[in-house]
């Protein structure tokens, strides 16, 4: 009986047309020619091309201009039958809009097709591109916001070495009163405080620039 069971499950026909229609990825089988021979509808709702444009003219003609040669030489692993798996390219859609696939094909060498399975992954190219750009911008506004404290540090030193200058040619000897004997004191030491964290902020600056150039490298 269970053998019995086993039997009528395995004989089971199942609707592969409607799973083929209804899939939300790309389905395609593509002959050893270059042209599509039969599509799912996804590919046609996705390009906005007819199932008769996109069966009329050869594959490498939907594909963005940049991505041909690889993907020229990739085909050419196929037709070798060695499978394709995670290629990425670009097709351009009719409105003229460019759309990222992420393909898997596996060849079939006795009949010279190609199964095929693409999906839709222009959104997350389109936050990959906004990120990266995101980062550029924040890495260009801390390179100018360093700059400007190293720039801002720098200027600073001067007046602060001329002020002490003027404390080492001052004669306190000659001063008398003690109130501003005291105040010239807080002021010396106020002052080469000031140069001294100054020194170290700017000296900090450079050792990080140059740890990020080191890392920059090594990346």
């Amino acid at each position: 009986m269970a053998t019995k069971g086993s039997k009528k499950g395995s004989d089971k026909n199942f609707n592969i047309e409607r799973f083929f229609d209804l899939s939300p990825d790309l389905l395609c089988i593509a002959g050893y020619d270059g042209y599509f021979k039969k599509i799912n509808p996804a590919v046609s709702k996705l390009l906005g091309y007819t199932n008769e444009e996109l069966l009329a003219k050869p594959i490498h003609e939907f594909i963005y201009h940049e991505d041909k040669d690889i993907t020229a030489t990739l085909r050419d692993n196929l037709l070798n039958d060695i499978p394709l798996f995670n290629f990425e390219n670009r097709y351009v859609a009719k409105s003229g809009e460019i759309v990222w696939l992420h393909w898997t094909s596996m060849p079939i060498n006795n009949d010279k097709v190609v199964f095929a399975i693409a999906k839709n992954i222009t959104a997350k190219k389109k936050q990959e591109a906004d990120r990266n750009l995101l980062l550029t911008n924040l890495t260009k506004l801390n390179d100018d916001l360093k700059q400007l404290a190293y720039m801002t540090s720098h200027d600073l030193r001067t007046p602060v070495s001329n002020l002490l200058s003027v404390f080492t040619l001052l004669d306190v000897s000659k001063i008398q009163d003690e109130e501003t004997l005291e105040f010239i004191g807080i002021l010396k030491t106020t002052t080469d405080s000031l140069k001294n964290t100054l020194n170290s902020y700017v000296d900090a600056l450079i050792e990080k620039n140059r740890s990020d150039v080191n890392v920059e490298e090594l990346d």
